[in-house]
């Protein structure tokens, strides 16, 4: 077997995490062209199909499957080198994903997670789905539930409640239907708990944000977390706290990064914020009933 470079294992992973040649493509500056060619040059080179091609996407053979978790682990092993060698070593990145709510309650607290002269920068993840900590793809996870396996670590942070809201200058909110997410991006409880209620649904959208938007502008009555609708001076609740969407969250963390400076400090800061709004997350503190 030919010797397979660096390079082309990295081509490999974009294509295979992206589940195309056009998506692999627009991350590596390469032409979808470039990209396929250079997937059959390293399927000749290794003797074996790592991809099923349809018309739908590229897709992992076994044989696919058992490179990619292969990759996966060198490109977590080297990001530490990369970082040594990186220009910005100076000033670490550390990236903390979250939820779009909670992503827009931190990006209201930013003053408080970072301070001009912090020797770090902040990168916002913001995203439904649940990113690999154990594998470095980020740094930090906010979560609805605590590590449960991997080399990772889990801070307990806080309550967190749900309730429906509406517009607050309504003028019929008794004849106001509900806004829900699309049933193909429900991911969270929060927002499947809608679609399995006997309620009328007049508004679909594909992102928590627009949802929230639609509410503001009047569309109808959205589910949200406390944090977001109680802040909200457009909105008022339209209803109790929904009990049975209660949940607890957690911050998440490598193990062996935790007790890295810049990334500790994070870990404090984002603590003492949820210490700090403890009533707001758990729906103590409507603004508007």
């Amino acid at each position: 077997m030919k010797e397979i470079g660096w390079d082309d294992l990295q081509v490999f992973f974009h294509v295979a995490d992206s589940g195309g040649l056009s998506g692999a493509g627009r991350t590596l500056g390469l032409s979808a062209a470039t990209v396929g060619r250079r997937m059959l040059a390293l399927e000749q080179a290794t003797g074996q199909v790592l991809f099923e091609r349809s018309q739908a996407g590229y897709a992992l053979t076994g044989a696919g499957r058992a490179l990619f978790q292969k990759v996966r682990a060198m490109q977590a092993a080297a990001r530490p080198v990369a970082a040594l060698l990186s220009p910005e070593q100076a000033r670490p990145l550390v990236r903390l994903t979250a939820g779009t709510a909670t992503a827009m309650f931190l990006a209201d607290k930013f003053r408080l997670l970072w301070r001009p002269g912090d020797g770090f920068r902040l990168n916002f993840v913001t995203t439904e789905t649940v990113l690999d900590i154990a594998h470095r793809e980020v740094d930090l996870g906010i979560r609805n539930r605590a590590a449960e396996s991997g080399n990772l670590a889990s801070l307990k942070l806080g309550t967190l409640r749900f309730a429906p809201y509406r517009s607050w200058s309504a003028q019929r909110p008794e004849l106001l239907e509900w806004v829900a997410l699309d049933p193909a991006y429900a991911r969270h409880p929060a927002a499947r708990w809608l679609h399995q209620q006997d309620l009328p649904i007049c508004a679909f959208a594909s992102s928590v944000s627009t949802v929230h938007e639609l509410v503001r502008a009047g569309a109808g009555i959205g589910v949200m977390p406390c944090l977001i609708g109680d802040l909200d001076p457009a909105l008022a609740r339209a209803g109790e706290i929904i009990e049975e969407l209660t949940e607890t969250q957690y911050l998440v963390m490598h193990a062996d990064d935790r007790h890295q400076p810049h990334i500790r400090t994070v870990i404090d800061r984002l603590a003492a914020v949820y210490a700090e709004n403890a009533e707001l997350l758990a729906g103590a503190r409507p603004l508007r009933q």
